[in-house]
């Protein structure tokens, strides 16, 4: 990999990871590969991606991107420098069409927030924020396994905007990230209170 591709923006590596695979199914353990070294700050990225993105999905549609979240933050947590995937997740395949359809809905909200990103509060290594960075990613996954609709939105913005900003050594926009997702646990810590006090919850629900 050359310089210049270490340096792309997140949002154009994942469309190019995307536009250089040609099969109609592309494994996990191919995009793995297509990442080289960019680790866990874009494998984080491309999970919660979909998770993002404002549109109607089938139930269980967050817990089946959870999974991912829930194995690269526990990696993170116990200090791993490179990310690893069980042989079974490599193997799964996700249509070429439909990673397509996602990236071209998300790369202007990424492209924006990647245009807003630098260097700073760069004391704290790169390692050190990839441990707290699991730390709360496996908590914000935690409400986005729940099968309830909308609670998953927030914690899913807190793990990419994390996630973007450990790619940009970004603290500021870390710490953001780490915000969006504690707003989400909150609004979900509500919804479950009210379901378990035996309340309807609005109309949308």
């Amino acid at each position: 990999m050359t310089v210049k591709e270490k340096e792309r923006p997140t949002s154009e590596f994942l469309a190019i990871v995307v536009v250089e695979n040609k099969n109609e199914l592309i494994s996990v353990g191919e995009i793995k590969s297509a990442l080289h070294e960019r680790g866990f700050g874009i494998l984080m990225a491309i999970a919660a991606v979909p998770i993002c993105l404002p549109i109607p999905v089938p139930p269980g549609y967050t817990t089946v991107f959870s999974i991912p979240l829930f194995i690269f933050s526990t990696q993170m947590i116990l200090g791993m420098r490179a990310p690893w995937l069980p042989v079974w997740l490599e193997g799964k395949h996700i249509k070429r069409a439909t990673l397509e359809k996602f990236l071209t809905k998300a790369n202007p909200w990424l492209k924006k927030i990647e245009e807003r990103m630098q260097p700073r509060i760069t004391y704290i290594s790169v390692h050190t924020w990839e441990r707290i960075i699991g730390f709360f990613s496996f908590v914000f996954a935690l409400a986005i396994a729940l099968p309830i609709p909308l609670i998953n939105f927030s914690p899913g913005w807190g793990i990419l905007v994390m996630s973007l900003g450990l790619l940009n050594k970004d603290g500021l926009t870390i710490l953001i990230g780490m915000i969006i997702g504690i707003i989400g646990i909150g609004i979900a810590m509500i919804i479950l209170v009210m379901l378990w006090m035996g309340m309807s919850l609005p109309s949308f629900y």
